[in-house]
């Protein structure tokens, strides 16, 4: 099987397509997104309808639950906070029933899809450093956990006790390894690197690959800013942070 697992749209029109465009030239045999389809961007209506179009697996997201009622706007910082304000006053009613179908955590053959940590997948902690991964990993009965949430397409692995950072265009599956793959974000990348990002997984070659593209970022910027979004998210679009 080849899967195309993908995260954090965050309402970015222009990434989603571009990413769509890819996806659809390649054997993709099952679609799965991590989560947060929505908040930040510009057109989060759009990138909802063109989920749904795509038809993946969905995982819930903070911001999508968050629009719900089903997570608290307290956890989010002010810039965030405003943005999703922003974006429910712009959702539909079918929106609301859309996001409030995600579920938590999504399991099948040799891997599981969490948004943010299998520590309490509903309060949407993250995985950093190495110390995070390890929790995560006496958490894992699978071999692969994909996720997304803080926006770096980076990985982790352990064998023999030993957590190891990885950062690498293509990981090799380990029979004796387990990994904690980050697919990174396509709407807004917070890994130095501005183009969008998201991962296919062979489970037949045993390969992961991070797959980066460009897309048009002044425009979807551009988008932010007309709207009276938070500037930052805008702003933050151009150096991937």
């Amino acid at each position: 099987m080849r899967y195309g697992i993908f995260s954090d749209l965050h309402g970015n029109l222009e990434a989603f397509r571009v990413a769509c465009d890819y996806l659809d030239k390649e054997r993709i045999d099952k679609f799965i997104f991590n989560g947060d389809a929505i908040g930040y961007g510009a057109n989060p209506c759009e990138c909802l309808d063109l989920l749904k179009k795509i038809n993946p697996i969905i995982i819930a997201g903070n911001h999508d639950w968050a629009a719900i009622d089903r997570f608290s706007l307290d956890y989010f910082n002010p810039q965030a906070k405003d943005a999703l304000l922003w974006t429910k006053g712009e959702l539909r009613k079918e929106d609301f029933s859309f996001l409030n179908s995600f579920e938590l955590k999504y399991t099948e053959g040799n891997f599981i899809c969490v948004h943010g940590s299998l520590s309490d997948p509903a309060e949407f902690n993250y995985i950093i450093y190495t110390y995070d991964a390890g929790l995560n990993f006496s958490l894992l009965n699978k071999q692969i956990l994909f996720v997304g949430h803080s926006h770096r397409a980076e990985a982790f692995s352990i064998k023999d006790e030993k957590v190891s950072y990885i950062k690498s265009e293509e990981i090799k599956i380990d029979s004796k390894t387990k990994y904690i793959i980050n697919v990174g974000s396509i709407g807004q990348p917070r890994d130095r690197d501005p183009r969008l990002s998201l991962c296919i997984y062979d489970s037949n070659e045993g390969l992961v690959k991070f797959v980066r593209l460009e897309y048009n970022i002044k425009k979807a910027a551009d988008k932010i800013l007309t709207k009276g979004l938070p500037s930052l998210s805008a702003m933050r679009l151009f150096d991937g942070w």
